[in-house]
């Protein structure tokens, strides 16, 4: 694990949240997706109104990069500062970032995954909506509701009851052989994979409740590092179940195509 860490107490990332990460898939050295990660990156830059450090910085730690598979971590925050919550007139960006090794659940992308509903609701913040930015505590305790290993995700509407995401990732079905995503201009965070998705399958973003799910001849879960997971079975907040899926050829078709921008595999025998 190859890493550039140390916080100072005064490091507004850290007392209030004060900016944004990113989590690419590198192989052999090479980021996947990175153009989508950049330009995530640069929005909430834009949002949070600090600059974003040249591009030569960001991709510095590459150079540590190996052969092996392995997630870059790249923290990026307002830096110290300010007095109080009021930031510094000029700030100066702080850039930390991890390398670690990482090999991909292969089980879940041929089985398919149980996930649950959360009980937790995302609160509305249009401001905010689609950057991955360092305020995760809904997150935490989202994925703090359950601890049983078979299930892998859990799913998360917003405070007015519409679907947004799950907990770590985003979510697509199939609805009358539409595919469909939950829109994300209230809140959840926009992956850069499901960004990429969007540009080159006509993927509709809807407002759906929970019941749309019901109706879906095909459920997936996905992000750019883990890839596409099918969703076998889905529970309630209190583990009852409440649909199951069989994985087949519409669950593959998805999952080819978005194995196939990261570099994993995209036959998969049902």
């Amino acid at each position: 694990m190859a890493s550039a860490a140390g916080w100072p107490l005064d490091e507004r990332g850290v007392a209030y949240g004060d900016g944004l990460f990113e989590t690419v898939l590198v192989r052999e050295g090479t980021p996947q997706l990175w153009e989508a990660h950049l330009a995530r990156l640069a929005r909430g830059c834009k949002v949070l109104d600090f600059p974003l450090p040249p591009r030569s910085a960001l991709e510095h730690p590459l150079t540590q990069a190996g052969q092996e598979l392995a997630v870059l971590k790249l923290i990026l925050t307002r830096g110290s500062g300010g007095r109080g919550y009021a930031p510094p007139a000029s700030p100066t960006p702080r850039l930390r970032w991890q390398l670690s090794p990482f090999t991909p659940d292969a089980a879940r992308w041929q089985a398919g995954v149980r996930v649950r509903y959360c009980r937790l609701r995302l609160g509305l913040q249009p401001v905010l909506a689609g950057l991955k930015h360092l305020n995760r505590l809904e997150n935490v305790l989202a994925r703090g509701e359950w601890s049983d290993a078979d299930t892998a995700e859990g799913l998360l509407c917003d405070s007015d009851g519409r679907l947004v995401e799950a907990s770590c990732m985003n979510l697509f079905w199939q609805r009358e052989g539409r595919l469909e995503t939950p829109r994300l201009d209230r809140c959840g965070v926009a992956g850069t994979l499901r960004s990429v998705l969007l540009e080159c399958l006509p993927i509709a973003e809807v407002d759906a409740d929970p019941d749309v799910l019901a109706s879906a001849e095909a459920v997936w879960l996905g992000n750019s590092v883990q890839g596409v997971w099918p969703v076998a079975r889905l529970d309630s907040p209190d583990g009852e179940p409440l649909h199951h899926w069989t994985i087949g050829t519409e669950h593959r078709r998805l999952q080819a195509i978005a194995h196939d921008l990261l570099g994993y595999p995209t036959r998969l025998d049902d």
